[in-house]
């Protein structure tokens, strides 16, 4: 594809990006285009250069969320490992590795193998490795020797699975002990199960590599049972630590999505394993934010935590879903284009954040009173007065709640600078 026809048109180069995770992760746009050739493009959101609804980061809050979490963690000697599943976005990936992340946490082995097609040397996958197709792929890969990958393990069952599989090809697979809770995920629940496992990982010593303990606190139900849960993987990693049956050093202690990191950091912190345990948190969701969930927690942390009260700042919104108002069919009701196929709804429908009408000079703050009220597939309903100054082609910039599953939801994703202007391209790898 020429830089000509990539210029001629933001639209035809954005559909032109589109391809399949299987083209080692790497589309025709990025392969034409690094960050100056987009920004020498001189499209700007305002101008309206882009088709809308598009879902855009912001290159400053990005980088602002970047460093604040970075300077968090490294304030408790703690490794960072985001959580990848997140954006699925291989550029944001080599973001964080550059500020300093331990690795990139994934789910799936399909995002492992995106991760790895990208460059990405260090894997903690946070689920169980499955299925023969699944251990297959895995299998391929850890043949890389500079390719470190960890899954996690919390049966007999499974692993007299893996330890088959993978002793038959010659290879040693890295694992964590996964702890659960009554009702919760998967993961260890007492002590029977625990035993069962250890002595299932003995039997497959040469094969099995116990690496580590691995927590999801996000399953407990409010602090105290947090930490609760995470004093008992502590006490694990002591247990089992003096049992030598952990076969790295240092070992791997891991926990933290993205509500109660702070604790996670806090408990692990003060356990005081020294340079013998390495602490990895995995919050995924801080790059971007939100203005739900995760803005509520982000303000019981910079109240609470005296790390981030130290800190003078916090998190911030770095991703909106701009749209058109369509039709005003009644004086307190406007037909916006933004549906469920755009933006995130399952934590909380998007907030009008910012208003522009083509030809302003700059987006104004929405005025508290709008408010979605009803999303369908492509259109969303906002209750506004019939006072206010609205019509047809004005454009709304959303915040969202839950960046997960508005990162889905699109395969290109351009990032602006502080006056709206496209200065890269991300793309998504789902």
């Amino acid at each position: 594809m020429s830089q000509a026809k990539v210029q001629s048109s933001p639209a035809e180069a954005l559909n032109h990006s589109m391809v399949s995770p299987l083209d080692k992760g790497i589309g025709p746009l990025e392969r034409a285009l690094g960050a100056e050739q987009v920004a020498s493009l001189g499209w700007n959101l305002l101008k309206e250069d882009l088709s809308l609804p598009a879902a855009v980061l912001y290159r400053d809050k990005l980088e602002h969320n970047l460093r604040w979490m970075q300077q968090f963690i490294d304030a408790y000697g703690a490794r960072l490992a985001p959580h990848g599943k997140t954006t699925m976005a291989p550029r944001l990936f080599q973001m964080q590795l550059e500020a300093g992340a331990w690795g990139i946490t994934l789910a799936t082995v399909q995002q492992t193998m995106v991760a790895y097609h990208h460059g990405v040397r260090r894997v903690l996958m946070a689920n169980q490795l499955v299925g023969r197709q699944n251990m297959a792929a895995i299998a391929r890969l850890v043949e890389d020797p500079g390719f470190s990958f960890y899954s996690l393990v919390d049966s007999a069952e499974l692993i007299e699975q893996l330890g088959a599989f993978f002793s038959a090809r010659g290879l040693r697979l890295q694992v964590l002990l996964e702890l659960g809770t009554m009702g919760g995920r998967s993961g260890i629940r007492d002590e029977a199960q625990l035993e069962s496992v250890l002595a299932a990982l003995s039997r497959w010593r040469e094969t099995i590599a116990l690496c580590g303990v691995e927590v999801y606190e996000g399953i407990c139900s409010d602090e105290a049972a947090v930490r609760t849960f995470l004093e008992r993987a502590v006490d694990v990693t002591r247990r089992v630590s003096g049992e030598k049956r952990f076969e790295q050093q240092p070992i791997l202690l891991s926990g933290a999505g993205s509500i109660w990191y702070d604790v996670v950091a806090e408990v692990f912190s003060a356990a005081g394993f020294g340079k013998s345990v390495e602490i990895i948190l995995r919050p995924g969701c801080y790059l971007t934010h939100d203005v739900g969930a995760y803005r509520q927690a982000q303000a019981r942390i910079l109240e609470h935590n005296p790390v981030a009260r130290r800190m003078h700042s916090g998190l911030i919104p770095a991703l909106h879903v701009w749209a058109y108002v369509h039709s005003i069919p009644e004086p307190e009701v406007a037909i916006v284009g933004l549906g469920r196929r755009d933006a995130a709804f399952d934590s909380g429908l998007p907030t009008p954040a910012l208003h522009f009408r083509p030809g302003d000079q700059a987006p104004a703050p929405a005025p508290s009173h709008w408010t979605l009220t009803k999303i369908m597939d492509q259109h969303a309903y906002l209750k506004v007065s019939s006072q206010d100054r609205l019509r047809p082609g004005d454009m709304i910039g959303f915040d969202i709640s839950h960046p997960c599953l508005t990162f889905d939801k699109w395969r290109v994703l351009p990032v602006l600078d502080g006056e709206y202007r496209v200065v890269d391209v991300v793309q998504t790898f789902f």
